[in-house]
């Protein structure tokens, strides 16, 4: 019985009182007991509420009379007389209760004597539906407990173990005697034990149910650490007087790396899709290397490189392993996810360097097949360093996994992605080597495209070159000349300009563009300009000689490709030019005073369109006005308008007085972008260069 408070009586003095046990509320034992005659002589409170009869009525009474059936009455005069003579009776017996129900009674009853040796018989009893509804719910809950697949404690409000299920034994490693009486400290020191124990005496001192903690640790049972959910229950009996606690544990650290499997899974779809978007972006081999590198770091790897071979880089290079085995290789990326000097110790990037035939990087090109290192040794440190000391550094940096995926596009080994962990404790796995094998091939394809792609650029750059005319000379007649090309950055296009000499000191300029990229459109535009130059010994007029190349563009069979072009026949002799367009931009015109302005004439179509005749225009050449030809490539890009380009163009030549290659430098100076198109640029000036500006001259903005 627990002291629970104390009351002072009338007298002065302290009476304490106690709260009730809670199974004894429930049970409500009721205690009577019989004299030797049989009548009642004791009767307890709990005996009125269970049979409805008041002391007064009870008392003195014949308990046969009273309390029992007429039917079950020789049954109960045997069992007093058992009684009596000293034995015990236990079982349940029917008593007629106050309202003439029956009431299944079950009883305890044993032999009193008293001071003067007279015998009485005790009877303690309860309603026996209340004794079997416990019973019921005892014997559940023990085997809930028992054979509960959850691990389940019971803890005393010192946090003392009181009971535990055979579940939570074997979670321990301990047996359930070893364990009672003591604290979770003193049993599980590898456990967070302040964590479990303060999360005990918050439910304790609350009452609010705690639960899916969760802890990480070692118990007895396993050398290797464990995550256990835990959920914490204050228990209580009816009157709400605190008993202890409850604790139930469930070992989920299967549960915990099954989702770290699906989290893990999906990281890498992630990064799959990662790389599907980021790697590839343009086709240039050097930046693909790089995407592949930021998409590989930190979600795969804390270190990348990317190292191809010398013949993906150079065209005339060997992808052959020399005599000693060793292969010609080029760093083309590297990246890591935080500073470390493993960086300093790669091979450079953008430098050739040759690999030993001992190197895993060579072997993984050389056998066309991934390389895993789960976990590096002296050894293998020293086969992925190109030398002793740079394995040294590597060591120091805390390289401790290592993988190398070939780069294989089109059955053929183009290099390596390597990877490193450091600050990731987690070695490289299986699914890791699966990740950067697929990485590498979604990679290699766009390096391999890359590739071809500068290849083809290579040589579509050479054969323009070789079909354009060399850098005119300065001076034809009385016109100076000043020109520049400058290819796009991406795919070369068909742009050509040429100066040609004319009958009568006059001079043909030519600007075009062919609509298109690559090896194509420059073939086209050789042929263009071939013709041009043919046709433009017979001395034709601009239209007629547009009208010409016309057919020419259609006779060569291909419906898509079409051409621009400008022809303007300069005449100083009389001061005046003669120009045509086939859908090309119109020329600018710098008057003697620096006024720019287009001269707008008749646009007319593209080359190629046919049947559409080509309108001519003359317009004045003063002395010393200087026409400028260009491309579109010069005025247009993403981010500009033509329309904006050339306005922005017109404000540089606006008072300009600068000799004219000074001025084509200006003009390609002041592009604020790389060529993202070929670029054509053609000066003219009427008369003999200017030379240095007038002091009076206005800046150009």
């Amino acid at each position: 019985m627990r002291e629970q408070k104390t009351r002072t009586g009338s007298g002065g003095q302290d009476h304490v009182t106690a709260a009730p046990g809670g199974l004894l509320d429930v049970l409500r034992v009721a205690a009577l007991v019989l004299g030797s005659d049989g009548r009642i002589v004791l009767w307890s409170p709990e005996a009125e509420s269970l049979l409805g009869f008041s002391a007064a009525e009870a008392l003195g009474q014949d308990a046969g009379a009273l309390l029992v059936a007429p039917e079950n009455r020789s049954r109960a005069h045997e069992l007093f007389d058992r009684v009596r003579t000293g034995a015990r009776w236990a079982g349940i017996f029917p008593l007629r209760h106050k309202d003439g129900s029956s009431r299944r009674v079950e009883f305890r009853t044993m032999q009193l004597r008293d001071a003067r040796g007279d015998v009485h018989a005790l009877g303690l009893g309860t309603d026996a539906e209340t004794v079997e509804n416990v019973e019921r719910d005892l014997a559940l809950s023990h085997i809930l407990v028992s054979q509960s697949p959850v691990g389940i404690a019971v803890f005393d409000t010192d946090l003392r173990w009181m009971r535990v299920n055979p579940s939570l034994e074997r979670i321990n490693g301990v047996p359930a005697e070893a364990v009672l009486g003591r604290r979770v400290r003193e049993v599980l020191p590898a456990l967070d034990v302040e964590a479990i124990e303060s999360r005990m005496r918050q439910v304790l001192r609350t009452g609010e149910p705690l639960l899916d903690q969760q802890t990480v640790g070692r118990t007895a049972a396993d050398s290797e650490e464990h995550a256990y959910s835990e959920s914490y229950h204050r228990i209580e009996d009816a009157n709400g007087r605190v008993l202890g606690l409850a604790m139930a544990i469930l070992d989920i650290s299967e549960r915990q790396r099954a989702a770290a499997e699906i989290a893990k899974a999906r990281e890498r779809l992630a990064v799959i899709a990662d790389a599907g978007v980021r790697i590839g972006t343009t086709l240039d081999l050097r930046r693909t290397a790089h995407e592949l590198v930021d998409v590989a770091v930190p979600e795969l790897a804390d270190l990348a490189a990317v190292d191809v071979l010398d013949s993906v880089v150079n065209p005339g290079g060997t992808a052959a392993p020399r005599a000693d085995r060793s292969l010609d290789f080029w760093a083309l990326a590297l990246k890591a996810s935080h500073p470390t000097d493993a960086i300093e110790a790669t091979d450079p990037v953008g430098e050739p360097a040759l690999y030993s035939s001992s190197r895993i990087v060579t072997q993984c090109v050389r056998e066309a097949r991934p390389i895993l290192l789960k976990n590096v040794d002296d050894t293998a440190i020293r086969r992925i360093a190109r030398d002793d000391s740079v394995a040294e550094t590597l060591r120091h940096a805390g390289v401790h996994s290592y993988l190398a995926a070939p780069l294989v596009a089109r059955g053929e080994v183009l290099g390596t992605l390597s990877l490193c962990r450091t600050v990731s404790p987690r070695p490289f796995d299986d699914q890791d080597l699966t990740l950067a094998t697929e990485l590498a091939a979604r990679a290699a394809i766009c390096i391999d495209n890359a590739r071809l792609y500068e290849r083809e650029r290579d040589i579509a750059l050479t054969l323009q070159r070789s079909l354009l005319s060399q850098k005119p000379p300065p001076h034809h007649g009385g016109i100076e000349v000043a020109s520049r090309y400058l290819p796009a950055v991406s795919e070369v296009g068909g742009d050509w300009f040429d100066v040609l000499p004319l009958k009568d000191d006059k001079v043909g300029l030519v600007v075009g563009d062919v609509m298109g990229k690559g090896v194509h459109a420059a073939a086209i535009m050789g042929q263009l300009r071939t013709a041009t130059r043919a046709l433009a010994r017979l001395d034709l007029p601009p239209a007629e000689l547009l009208h010409h190349l016309d057919g020419l563009a259609t006779s060569l069979g291909d419906s898509d490709m079409l051409a621009t072009c400008l022809y303007v026949v300069c005449d100083p002799r009389h001061g005046r030019c003669e120009l045509s367009r086939a859908g090309h931009l119109p020329p600018a015109l710098v008057d003697p005073d620096g006024k720019a302005e287009l001269l707008d004439t008749a646009g007319g179509v593209p080359l190629g369109v046919g049947g559409v005749p080509f309108t001519v225009e003359e317009r004045e050449l003063a002395e010393g006005a200087v026409l400028a030809l260009f491309t579109d490539g010069l005025v247009e890009s993403r981010t500009t308008p033509v329309e904006a380009g050339l306005q922005r163009l017109l404000r540089l030549l606006d008072g300009t007085r600068l000799p004219l290659e000074e001025t084509c430098d200006m003009l390609l100076g002041a592009l604020d972008h790389e060529p993202e198109d070929d670029v054509a640029l053609l000066l003219a000036r009427h008369g003999s260069s200017p030379g240095r500006r007038d002091p009076g001259q206005r800046k150009r903005p």
